[in-house]
């Protein structure tokens, strides 16, 4: 029996195991396919404070996870299936490792960047292909840049873009876009903002030293024709990490996992969440840090309470 089971090993449950493990509480740490979570597909993290060189985000999570071992977090490894929150303590069944069981759970198992899963783009993950325009946007400082999406994010990260490149072009399949009106607004009236509209991307093409363009479809003539640019930047949303829950733990329609407002509390009591799995707004390193340390805290106090 765990007092305290995390799931997930981003910033933010990295963060929790450190808090937890320095007051004594020996939390579980179980990782999934992707230890360290979206920071280990980015290359250089230079926002994370304390960092003035900046920091490679493989490296940045391999020492959260030192400094959680060496306070006594334990780490496994594992896929967790279910949980069982009908009554505590909590079970859960992970693949590999059989039934867990914990006084208390702290879910911090991200968001997963969605790809249009096209050739070269997975490929290119930290060498122009990116997810996140306030991560990686510094890097194209005078270049040309592609946004694909037509959604509120894709008008947003364009914008955001903009501060640094010297054009961005925003691809989208359809020539309407979903974006609310005010985004749409927003983004057209940006000078620095070109339209390619009603372009199914077919490819990201790439050189040696990394992203040289897109290959797209023209939807009304059927012609192909590559945009060239340094970055592709896709913003076509989000998934919370939330299936394996079951529908137990209250979500918006997105998914994302609802917290008590100042707090990182579930309907469920002894239940926690963190990082991005509750936070579709900020969704940055330090921010899922931020909320970590709030769920140990948390954690903490009903853990005496409970006693």
């Amino acid at each position: 029996m765990y007092k305290t089971i995390i799931i997930g090993t981003g910033p933010a449950g990295l963060t929790v195991a450190i808090y937890l493990a320095r007051a004594n509480l020996n939390p579980l740490v179980i990782e999934g396919p992707e230890p360290g979570g979206q920071l280990t597909t980015t290359t250089e993290v230079e926002n994370f404070p304390g960092f003035p060189e900046g920091i490679m985000g493989p490296e940045l999570m391999a020492n959260m996870r030192k400094q959680a071992e060496r306070f006594g977090a334990k780490f496994l490894s594992g896929w967790v299936n279910s949980v069982d929150m009908s009554q505590r303590p909590f079970k859960l069944q992970v693949e590999g490792l059989g039934e867990l069981v914990a006084e208390t759970l702290i879910i911090s198992t991200g968001a997963s960047a969605k790809y249009l899963g096209i050739p070269g783009e997975k490929d290119n993950v930290g060498r122009g292909v990116s997810t996140c325009a306030t991560c990686d946007g510094f890097f194209f400082r005078g270049k040309k840049i592609i946004v694909i999406g037509g959604g509120d994010s894709a008008m947003e990260e364009a914008h955001f873009l903009t501060r640094f490149a010297s054009e961005v072009v925003l691809v989208n399949r359809r020539n309407e876009l979903r974006a609310s009106k005010i985004m749409q607004d927003r983004a057209r009236g940006n000078e620095k903002i070109s339209w390619n509209l009603n372009r199914t991307p077919l490819e990201v093409v790439s050189g040696p030293l990394g992203v040289t363009g897109l290959k797209v479809k023209n939807n009304e003539t059927g012609e192909e024709e590559i945009i060239e640019a340094s970055g592709v930047f896709v913003a076509i949303g989000h998934t919370p990490n939330t299936k394996f829950l079951g529908g137990q733990l209250t979500t918006d329609e997105a998914g994302y996992l609802l917290v008590t407002p100042g707090t990182t509390e579930t309907n469920v009591p002894g239940v926690f969440a963190c990082g991005d799995v509750q936070d579709q707004r900020y969704r940055q390193a330090i921010s899922a840090a931020g909320t970590g340390c709030m769920a140990a805290l948390d954690c903490e106090r009903y853990l005496e309470g409970a006693h």
